[in-house]
C-alpha cells in the first residue's frame, strides 16, 4: 500500500505533522489555511493511507477513531471531489445510490416525525411505520459492506477506514433501535412525550447518516475504486447478490440461490471412519440446519457452510480474513481472550445464547485439536427455539 504514498514525497511527512498537530489541539482553520497555500489537494485514498501510517508509527487507533472529523474538516475540499463515476449496476454505484434513497428516507422521517408532534393522527403514524419498514430493510445495506468490502479493502492493507465505518454502523443501528421502541410504544398510543422522543431520535439518525455516508461516499468508496481490480469487483457483486439487497435499491431482483458458484468436483476425500466424494461433503455440510464457521491456528477464517437459513450473514470475501477484522472493536478483546484460552489448552468449549429477532440462537465454540495441539476454532450457531418447546417423545414417522 505504501507505493501509492510515494509520489507525495515530503508532502506526506507534513501532512502527517499537521494531523498531528490537530490532535495535539491546533485550530482547523489555521490549518486548513495552511494546507490550502501548501498543497491545495490530496486524494481520498491518501488519506486512508496517511492515518494507517500514523497509526503504525505509534498513534493510538482510538485517537485516530476518535478524531476522524477533524481530519475530515481539514481536507474538505479536496475530499468533496473524491465521489467517482461508476456505471449503473456497479457495486458502488449500488451503494452511492441507496445511501440518496436512505437519506430522502430520513428526511421524510424527521417531517413526519415533527408533523406527529404538532399534530398527532393516524395517517402520519401510520406513513412513520411505512418509513421505519425502509430502515428495518437497510440493515442489509451495512452487511454488504461489513462482509464484502470491507475485506477486500484489507487485502491492500487499508484496515483503519472500515473499522471506523463499522464502529459508525453500531451507533446508527443503537439510534434505530431507539426509534423502533418508540414507534412500538406509539402504536400503544400517541402521546406528546413519546412523539418528541420519536423526533428527538429520528434527527439524531438524520444528522448521523449524513455524516457517515458522507466519508463513505468521498473517502471510503473512492479508496475502494483506487485499489480493486476486476476480479475483486466481480467478487463483490457476487457476494452482494448473495446477501441481498432492499425493495429500493437499483438492482434486479433475483431470487436465491441464483448465481451460486460452482461445486467442488468429486474427488474422494478419505476418512478414517469412512470417505466421501468432495460433492457429497459439500452438500452434507450445506444440509446441516447449523451455521458452521472455521478458522485456523492463525485466526485467519478458512471456512463456512452454506445453511439453509444461514442466521449470521457470511459472505466469501471474509475467506483468508482475521477472525478480529469480523468483529466490531468493542467485542475484539471478547474474541482475543476465548482464543488465547484455547491456544493455551485452558479451554475447550464456550457457549452464548441471544436473543435475535424473538428467536433464541445457541452459538457454540470448539478448540479444534490434533493430538492435543490447537489447530483451529470451530464456530456452530443453531437456532434452538423451536427444540426448545420438545416435550415428550416422538417415534419415527409418527
Amino acid at each position: 500500500m505504501s507505493e501509492f504514498l510515494t509520489d507525495m514525497g515530503k508532502k506526506k511527512e507534513q501532512l502527517k505533522d499537521m494531523i498531528k498537530k490537530l490532535h495535539e489541539g491546533a485550530d482547523v482553520n489555521e490549518m486548513k489555511a495552511i494546507f490550502k497555500k501548501e498543497f491545495g489537494n490530496v486524494m481520498p485514498h491518501q488519506i486512508s493511507m496517511l492515518e494507517e501510517e500514523l497509526i503504525k508509527e505509534g498513534m493510538p487507533s482510538d485517537e485516530v477513531h476518535r478524531l476522524c472529523q477533524l481530519h475530515i474538516d481539514l481536507f474538505r475540499e479536496s475530499i468533496d471531489a473524491g465521489k467517482v463515476d461508476v456505471p449503473e449496476g456497479h457495486p458502488l454505484y449500488i451503494l452511492y445510490t441507496e445511501h440518496s434513497r436512505i437519506l430522502e428516507f430520513a428526511q421524510q422521517l424527521v417531517e413526519s416525525a415533527t408533523r406527529l408532534f404538532d399534530t398527532p393522527d393516524s395517517a402520519t403514524f401510520a406513513r412513520i411505520q411505512q418509513l421505519i419498514g425502509f430502515f428495518k430493510e437497510s440493515a442489509v445495506h451495512y452487511l454488504r459492506e461489513e462482509n464484502v468490502l470491507f475485506p477486500v479493502l484489507e487485502k491492500y492493507g487499508v484496515t483503519q477506514p472500515p473499522k471506523i465505518m463499522w464502529m459508525e454502523h453500531d451507533n446508527i443501528r443503537a439510534i434505530e433501535k431507539s426509534i423502533y421502541e418508540t414507534a412500538d410504544a406509539l402504536a400503544k398510543g400517541i402521546t406528546k412525550e413519546l412523539s418528541h422522543t420519536l423526533q428527538t431520535h429520528v434527527i439524531r439518525l438524520s444528522e448521523t447518516l449524513a455524516d457517515h455516508f458522507y466519508k463513505e461516499n468521498n473517502i471510503l468508496f473512492p479508496t475502494s475504486h483506487k485499489f480493486f481490480n476486476e476480479d475483486d469487483w466481480k467478487l463483490v457483486k457476487q457476494e452482494f447478490d448473495g446477501i441481498g439487497y432492499m425493495s429500493y435499491s437499483p438492482v434486479i431482483h433475483i431470487e436465491k440461490g441464483e448465481g451460486a458458484g460452482t461445486r467442488l468436483a468429486s474427488d474422494t476425500v478419505e476418512f478414517e471412519t469412512g470417505n466421501l466424494t468432495l460433492e457429497q461433503l459439500q452438500y452434507m455440510l450445506d444440509t446441516m440446519p447449523v451455521d458452521f464457521t472455521f478458522i485456523d491456528k492463525d485466526d485467519v477464517v478458512r471456512y463456512f457452510n452454506n445453511a439453509p437459513d444461514r442466521i449470521f450473514v457470511r459472505s466469501k470475501a471474509v475467506i483468508g480474513r482475521t477472525v478480529q477484522n469480523c468483529h466490531p472493536d468493542k467485542s475484539i478483546h471478547v474474541v482475543n481472550r476465548l482464543l488465547d484460552e484455547m491456544k493455551q489448552g485452558k479451554r475447550n468449549k464456550a457457549e452464548f445464547w441471544i436473543t435475535l429477532n424473538d428467536r433464541l440462537i445457541y452459538i457454540t465454540y470448539y478448540a479444534v485439536r490434533k493430538n492435543g495441539d490447537y489447530i483451529g476454532c470451530l464456530e456452530v450457531t443453531q437456532d434452538i427455539t423451536d427444540i426448545q418447546k420438545i416435550t415428550g417423545q416422538k417415534r419415527l414417522l409418527d
